[in-house]
């Protein structure tokens, strides 16, 4: 079907669909904009109310900053908030942590501010908006008309043009004239670059023993005690291993002393850490090494061709972006001091 048939059929499937309740795993639930009173604060504009925001459009964007799926959304988030602005629409970013570091305000002021976000930010650091909208994903757009009623949402990555399309509908509902039809045009770049999903064989892995899969040390994980770990002689695909002394906690792997490192079998275009120094303020320097070489032109943007790179902040690092062909590869970063806390694996 031509791009122009496809648009036609979705304005007609679209007609239907934004005028049903809103439903989620099979069960009806509120059609009626949610509370907003759980922010703890607000960021890039006062708090904002559903009765506040009667007569507006509202997209409502779950996220929480170290997300990778998340980021690679946000540049379709932030042109739709510049490109409808004027015409009624509202962007509410809703950062819900899922790590305990994303809760210091700090830090999410900085992730504004680096991300260049300038719609208003919602802080649910309690997740009580999260729980008013019934949310469990991230990202997770909801699309809110003139009315204050939900009339439709997207969990994960993609369907970009048809949640436009669906943001233009409901600001023409709401009267608004001389609505462009045509998409944004987004490049993403760096953390924002979509996924190459066609060599993708790797999925999120957490490093603390609540959520780990495929850990491969011998002896396996002691929950919340110092060991000395070594690695196996082979990893398998999507095995992770530790060497040196580290304390594995509940949402992380903790590192006591220097010269500590964490080894990873994956096949994908990119490999990101969510890691960051135990205490704020300070820093730690690492290698990466992959098939125990630096890693040249398949260098992330938070290290150099040779691997070296430094821990600064609590975030999500890109430490490879491997041109093609895309392979069976084993990763590994070696830090030279303690005081490093390392949360998940992320691919794309």
């Amino acid at each position: 079907m031509s791009a122009t048939g496809f648009r036609l059929l979705f304005a007609a499937v679209l007609a239907l669909a934004i005028g049903a309740a809103f439903h989620s795993e099979g069960k009806t639930q509120r059609v009626g904009f949610p509370s907003l009173a759980g922010a703890t604060e607000w960021l890039n504009s006062p708090p904002l109310t559903p009765a506040g925001l009667r007569g507006k459009v509202v997209l409502v964007d779950f996220w929480t900053y170290t997300c990778i799926n998340w980021r690679r959304t946000l540049p379709y988030v932030r042109a739709w908030a510049e490109k409808y602005r004027d015409q009624g629409l509202v962007v509410i970013g809703v950062h819900a942590p899922e790590f305990s570091f994303e809760k210091n305000l700090n830090n999410v002021r900085w992730a504004v501010k680096d991300m260049r976000i300038d719609y208003p930010i919602a802080v649910d650091s309690d997740h009580v908006i999260w729980r008013a909208f019934n949310n469990q994903y991230w990202p997770a757009l909801y699309f809110i008309d003139a009315q204050g009623r939900v009339r439709h949402h997207h969990f994960g990555e993609g369907a970009y043009e048809q949640s436009e399309m669906i943001i233009q509908e409901l600001l023409r509902e709401a009267g608004v004239g001389g609505v462009a039809r045509e998409p944004v045009k987004v490049d993403g770049r760096g953390l924002e670059a979509a996924a190459d999903w066609g060599s993708l064989k790797s999925r999120e892995n957490y490093l603390g023993f609540a959520r780990t899969e495929n850990f491969a040390s011998p002896g396996g994980a002691v929950s919340d005690k110092p060991r000395m770990y070594e690695r196996p002689a082979r990893l398998r695909l999507n095995e992770w291993a530790l060497s040196g002394d580290w304390t594995v906690k509940k949402e992380t792997a903790a590192l006591n002393k220097a010269s500590g490192s964490i080894a990873y079998r994956f096949q994908a275009r990119d490999l990101h850490l969510v890691m960051g120094p135990a205490v704020p303020g300070t820093s730690v320097r690492f290698r990466v090494r992959i098939d125990g070489k630096p890693p040249g032109a398949a260098h992330g943007i938070d290290v150099d061709e040779q691997g070296d790179g430094t821990v600064t902040e609590q975030r999500l690092y890109q430490l490879i972006r491997q041109p093609k062909p895309i392979a069976d590869r084993e990763f590994q970063i070696e830090f030279f001091g303690s005081g490093v806390e390392a949360f998940a694996f992320t691919f794309g």
